[in-house]
């Protein structure tokens, strides 16, 4: 199999220099200039095949992101190889790292920073690896839902700074976020968070030495390992974003997204990074440093170091991945207005993790490092 694109996309043919002037300038009017929300726009695009009568938002928080529909490729034909074979990945570069039925892959942020979803089967699962830029979002679904496997691509659309997918059995449209249909024939279904780790390449090979890992087919046909958001996670509000900010927290603040059903909860990285372990409930998070971040610097191996993160829980006395996000606070406050984001260790905490924290109405325990390990 070889890693190429929709072939009938032009945006597939551009150069890197000219889709990475494209996609600025594509951003930069999509910011400046009012776009309208509605189907009947929606309908000239190229939506002709989506059900407009059904949906769970409001018109008005779709805007566009500046690329049409598919403007931002997906990756349908993933091509691989040994990862210890591959030497133009820096050790601390991020990547998606995802374990199925023992099979391993690691599909690098400097690819997926151009394409934003990469349509694969692991271990006999068919799978979405998917990255949204604006949110630092990076999640893995599992491609199945109402009785169908489902293949993805990019909209061209925002919802609350978040990347808008579509299926294209369908073409309904899904919030990455959070995995859930929001407009169309499935609206109201939901995808399957699927455990994978963001992770540094070395990490990822140290763990899995016989795993492969994500290159492009073509490696001139986008500026592979520079950063078109140069800058992005240290800018003092995020692009496209409508909505309101959490009181007591920087918008662009990294935090730590763990979910349960519909209820999540969140942990600053800079509380993990300073008490390396947190436990909530059966929840287990861990910091380690090695990581740079892909919306930092100009290349993404030249970015700051933000470090690892691993999030478990324990089952039956054994802990296992679980699925979570490391995105920003303004992210979480989009989707989960209620939840709580743990900002600082409680003064007074007792070794049994007495301290109570409240999230999305679900009584969490709170056991930071410096009680743990006394």
């Amino acid at each position: 199999m070889t890693g190429t694109c929709r072939r009938s996309n032009p945006f597939a043919r551009l150069g890197h220099w000219a889709f990475t002037w494209f996609l600025l300038m594509a951003m930069n009017a999509a910011m400046t200039v009012p776009t309208l929300a509605s189907p009947d726009i929606w309908r000239r695009e190229g939506w002709g095949r989506t059900d407009f009568s059904k949906r769970s938002i409001e018109w008005s928080e779709i805007v566009s992101g500046g690329p049409p529909k598919d403007g931002i490729p997906s990756i349908d034909e993933p091509r691989f190889v040994p990862a210890v074979e591959e030497k133009q990945i820096a050790a601390d570069e991020p990547v998606i790292g995802l374990e199925i039925n023992r099979e391993a892959r690691a599909y690098p942020i400097r690819i997926l920073i151009w394409h934003e979803i990469v349509n694969d089967t692991v271990g006999g699962v068919p799978v979405a690896v998917t990255y949204c830029p604006l949110c630092n979002a990076a999640i893995v679904f599992d491609r199945r839902a109402a009785g169908q496997t489902l293949t993805f691509g990019t909209s061209g659309k925002l919802r609350r700074s978040d990347l808008v997918m579509y299926d294209r059995e369908t073409e309904s449209w899904w919030q990455q976020f959070m995995g859930d249909a929001i407009v169309g024939t499935l609206t109201g279904e939901k995808l399957r968070m699927i455990p994978s780790r963001l992770e540094s390449f070395s990490l990822f090979k140290e763990r899995n030495p016989s795993g492969q890992v994500l290159v492009p087919n073509d490696p001139s046909s986008r500026a592979y390992g520079r950063n078109p958001y140069e800058g992005y996670d240290t800018s003092a509000i995020p692009f496209f974003y409508r909505g309101e900010f959490r009181k007591g927290i920087d918008p662009m603040v990294r935090v730590v997204v763990v979910r349960e059903g519909n209820a999540a909860v969140a942990v600053t990285l800079e509380l993990l990074r300073k008490e390396q372990k947190i436990e909530i409930a059966d929840y287990a998070l861990s910091w380690s440093d090695g990581q740079a971040s892909a919306l930092d610097h100009a290349t993404v191996a030249g970015g700051r170091d933000v470090g690892n993160v691993v999030a478990q829980k324990s089952t039956g006395g054994r802990l296992a991945d679980i699925p979570y996000d490391v995105t920003f606070a303004f992210v979480f406050h989009a989707f989960h207005p209620e939840g709580e984001i743990i900002q600082k260790c409680p003064a007074e905490q007792s070794k049994q993790g007495s301290t109570q924290v409240t999230a999305a109405n679900i009584a969490q325990r709170l056991r930071c490092n410096s009680v743990v390990s006394d």
